[in-house]
């Protein structure tokens, strides 16, 4: 391995100052020989463990407590080499694991990853930079403006979201998570409400969402001090295609009005948990702008894939709304965590969230021409997340990244015609992206609707309980339905022919023994 250059600015100490504690039994944290060493370990097992991943049960085996009955209750006294923590974490740790590594993993939404973006994140975890102002790191501040301007570009968003060097413009903020980044929209259009109206105070702003929006909205929405009567939740059916339905959003906005409330926040969502439905974002900004209410498009997963212009449709109407936010850590092979944020005006958001303690003053802070990353987030401390983000964009390319996502659409839409193929099954929802929500077929006298929500509730957990695959669940249309999530970093047609290959046999088990 290479190394750095470790007197870059020419400064030479005399011998004495360097060798004065050479023999002295003195903690060194940061030892230059522990550092390498650990590292080349830790590496080691990194690498070991990608390599084998494939083979592990992707759920582990084991009950609630387990971890406590094999690692000591009590902290260690004295020190102990390294290797005793690499032992033990192999042994007891690693065995309980849920391997969201496994190209066998179809739950819930994929957590990509990649070398550049583990090298990007160990690299920021060894500087450590504590980036709250810009003062306080400028690379960092500006390396996250550039990656979150990068990704903005291939995303097609408008200027208006890009960083322009001066307060008061559009840019972003790269946070831990979607609920990060809808808490500070959310306070910020309602603290921009309140000034609006002047009168009536918190009870009085209302916000919208539909019922297949995230369940973090709603978290959100209590710790920013909403009434949750005045959370309006649109209830969606199969003629909108599980998206936030304008003229029923319009409606709720109009009736609101008329009752004295005022519509302060309208979340959209381009890619819902639940099964991939898609707002119709141009619509709802119409609406929401008659109003004076904040739109945030949620599009923590779907929006890697409006990298490639064949999805970018999606995303039309982004313009007319407030603020977007996608999390990388998802879909686009930046570990997490990985959340991206812009708004149209920064000041919406510094305006709520901004602190100036004397201590943080600074010239550059002062002047005008930034804006700083901890007055556009909950915390003061900011983790360099930019780094991981510019390194994977940096090497890989476009075009990396856009046959990464194709590759997964691909295999989804293979596994959605092997499923619609096969009589015993229905796919519930249109696919979108890669994403397929199907159920065992209900066949009326042998089996009704609830017998296949039974049945399929078998499959789930027959097919997690063998370790070979694990899939996860949810509602649609009352119904017990299975959601095989296709993405995994190092999946290929093969594991997915496999998960459908024991889908069809457990299955078979299932109906009175059948052969599948």
């Amino acid at each position: 391995m290479g190394s750095l250059d470790t007197n870059p600015t020419g400064l030479h100490l005399p011998p004495a100052a360097i060798n004065a504690d050479e023999d002295a039994d003195v903690f060194r944290p940061l030892n230059s020989d522990d550092v390498r060493s650990y590292l080349h370990k830790a590496v080691d097992f990194i690498a070991d463990y990608l390599n084998s991943v494939e083979s592990l049960p992707v759920l582990p085996d084991v009950e609630p407590g387990y971890l406590r009955r094999l690692l000591n209750p009590t902290p260690p006294p004295s020190s102990a080499p390294f290797d005793v923590a690499m032992k033990e974490l192999k042994s007891s740790v690693l065995p309980g694991m849920t391997h969201w590594a496994s190209p066998n993993f179809f739950a819930y939404f994929p957590a990509t990853n990649s070398a550049a973006a583990i090298a990007g994140d160990l690299l920021a975890s060894a500087m450590n930079t504590v980036g709250f102002t810009w003062q306080a790191s400028p690379a960092s501040t500006e390396l996250e403006a550039l990656a979150l301007d990068w990704l903005a570009q291939l995303l097609h968003l408008p200027p208006s979201f890009m960083t322009r060097g001066v307060t008061g413009g559009g840019g972003g903020v790269i946070l831990g998570t979607t609920s990060e980044a809808m808490l500070v929209t959310l306070v910020a259009a309602r603290d921009a409400a309140l000034r609006r109206t002047r009168r009536g105070g918190l009870s009085r702003l209302t916000v919208y969402a539909s019922d297949q929006t995230h369940a973090t909205f709603f978290k959100v929405c209590h710790l920013a001090g909403v009434d949750q009567v005045n959370v309006h939740v649109i209830a969606t059916g199969p003629e909108t295609k599980y998206a936030l339905d304008a003229a029923e959003l319009r409606r709720v906005m109009e009736a609101d009005v008329d009752a004295g409330l005022v519509p302060t926040y309208v979340c959209a969502t381009v890619g819902t948990t639940s099964t991939n439905a898609v707002d119709p974002i141009s619509a709802i900004a119409d609406v929401a702008r008659k109003f004076g209410a904040w739109v945030h498009v949620d599009a923590a997963y779907a929006g890697s894939a409006c990298i490639c212009p064949e999805f970018r449709h999606h995303l039309d109407g982004v313009e007319r709304v407030d603020s977007i936010s996608m999390s990388p850590h998802k879909w686009l092979l930046t570990c997490l965590d990985c959340t991206c944020l812009w708004v149209r005006n920064t000041c919406q958001l510094t305006n709520s969230l901004e602190t100036k303690p004397e201590y943080l003053k600074n010239d550059a802070s002062e002047s005008g021409h930034v804006t700083d990353v901890k007055d556009m987030q909950v915390g003061v401390g900011h983790r360099f997340r930019g780094l991981k983000l510019w390194m994977v964009m940096r090497t890989y390319g476009v075009s990396k990244l856009q046959e990464h996502i194709r590759s997964d659409v691909s295999m989804a839409m293979a596994f959605e015609e092997w499923v619609m193929a096969d009589e015993r099954f229905e796919v519930v929802v249109k696919r979108n992206f890669a994403l397929v929500c199907f159920r065992i077929r209900a066949r009326g006298g042998d089996m009704a609707e609830e017998d296949a929500d039974v049945a399929s509730r078998e499959l789930m957990a027959r097919m997690n309980r063998t370790g070979k695959a694990f899939v996860a669940h949810t509602v649609v249309g009352g119904r017990f339905v299975l959601r095989f999530a296709v993405g995994s970093s190092m999946q290929e047609e093969r594991h997915v022919r496999a998960a459908w290959e024991l889908i069809k046999k457990t299955t078979g088990e299932i109906l009175h023994g059948q052969a599948s």
